[in-house]
């Protein structure tokens, strides 16, 4: 197994520890006199230990920490040095900072028990106030450096949980933000879709019959129509612009559309509709026709909107019929057109309008189906229809 590398601070606090020990040891400074083991050179071999010790104290803090006691001891037999004890209290911090957490909770308790027990021990054994002495140097040496590497432990971790939390709430404030773009985009690409698709639908109807008619009463029939729609598809742009601006000052903000348009806009559908042969019939069959939440209203006439202009693009001959019907708790909307083949002009589609519609009313928690259907008389229709619920918030967006 390799064992891992010293940190250079490491070598360097090692290099410098040991290089004054030597000093001190060539001048004669000792810590004791008289001392089991009397030659001078014993004195080098616990420095040279704890030296060693020193340049792991990053690495191998428990190790170094373990292996720096038994050198602390052996330093009590020789002469010693104070660089000696010095380097151990820096091994007491290091163990605790760079150990494990078992070890950073255990050193500190088992240092201050060691202090009262020497004292303690040495209170009995001389019986005087130097006693006290030794039991302070203890402490010094052991038990303080271990409860500065706990404090500092502590307040290392506290900054880095709190750098964790404020990476984490940027984080969840990126993926809202995103969100809300996102949300927003999508609410931009119906209004714009619901707002020009009627009327580009209707200039490319008629503009297919101008050119396929030779007939100048129809021909100007169709850029009749088609000028109608350009101006108004031209305004509902311009709208939708002013929305956009923040603080522009030159538009003001158009209101959002409601039931009560239903008939303007069945209308202006029913002129378009002249080529396709469509006969646009709206049946208003509420309960009340006050109170209904903002919301509520837009996506009911948006629904309508983008339903009769799916019907003039794609719609065979014949009825198409608006329904609306409801009471306090839910508002219907549907819309029937004939399926079939239809002769004349029609106008490609993309699918953004089911999407759109749907995920109008996904947003207000209603219920949504279109497709197919077979009516009473066997005739294929188109079916699109919505229930809307009405325990929605006006600030609720459609």
């Amino acid at each position: 197994m390799t064992l891992p590398r010293p940190h250079r601070v490491d070598l360097l606090m090692a290099a410098g520890g040991l290089a004054v020990g030597l000093l001190m040891w060539s001048f004669g400074l000792h810590t004791q006199t008289d001392r089991l083991i009397t030659a001078r050179w014993a004195t080098l071999v616990p420095l040279f230990v704890m030296a060693a010790m020193e340049a792991v104290r990053r690495t191998m803090p428990q190790t170094a920490l373990a292996v720096g006691t038994v050198a602390l001891v052996a330093d009590q037999f020789t002469y010693g040095t104070l660089v000696t004890a010095l380097m151990y209290t820096d091994l007491v911090y290091a163990a605790v900072v760079y150990g494990t957490a078992a070890a950073a909770r255990r050193i500190p308790y088992t240092t201050g028990l060691v202090t009262i027990g020497v004292t303690i021990g040495f209170l009995v054994w001389w019986q005087n106030a130097i006693a006290l002495v030794v039991g302070l140097l203890t402490g010094m040496v052991s038990f303080l450096p271990a409860l500065t590497g706990a404090v500092v432990r502590n307040h290392r971790q506290a900054a880095d949980a709190a750098l964790l939390r404020a990476e984490q709430t940027a984080l969840l404030a990126e993926i809202d933000r995103t969100q809300a773009v996102v949300a927003e985009r999508a609410r931009m690409a119906r209004e714009l879709h619901d707002m020009v698709a009627n009327h580009l639908s209707a200039i490319a109807i008629h503009s297919t019959a101008a050119l396929s008619i030779d007939e100048p009463a129809t021909t100007r029939q169709a850029l009749t129509v088609i000028r109608e729609n350009s101006v108004a598809g031209l305004a509902e742009m311009r709208r939708l612009i002013g929305l956009l601006r923040d603080s522009s000052g030159d538009t003001e903000p158009a209101a959002a559309p409601t039931l009560a348009g239903l008939d303007a806009l069945v209308e202006q559908a029913r002129d378009n509709a002249g080529p396709s042969g469509l006969d646009l019939v709206l049946e208003d069959g509420r309960e009340s026709t006050a109170g209904l939440p903002a919301p509520v209203e837009l996506a009911a006439y948006r629904i309508v909107q983008e339903s009769l202009t799916n019907a003039l693009k794609h719609a065979a001959p014949g009825e198409v019929r608006v329904v609306l019907t409801g009471g306090q708790a839910a508002l219907t909307v549907e819309v029937t057109s004939p399926r079939g083949d239809r002769p004349g002009p029609t106008a490609p589609g993309s699918g953004a309008g089911l999407v759109g519609m749907r995920e109008r009313v996904d947003l207000l928690g209603g219920a949504f189906e279109a497709g197919p259907v077979t009516d009473r008389d066997g005739r294929k229709r188109w079916q699109v229809r919505a229930e809307l619920p009405m325990d929605v918030k006006d600030e609720e967006r459609a």
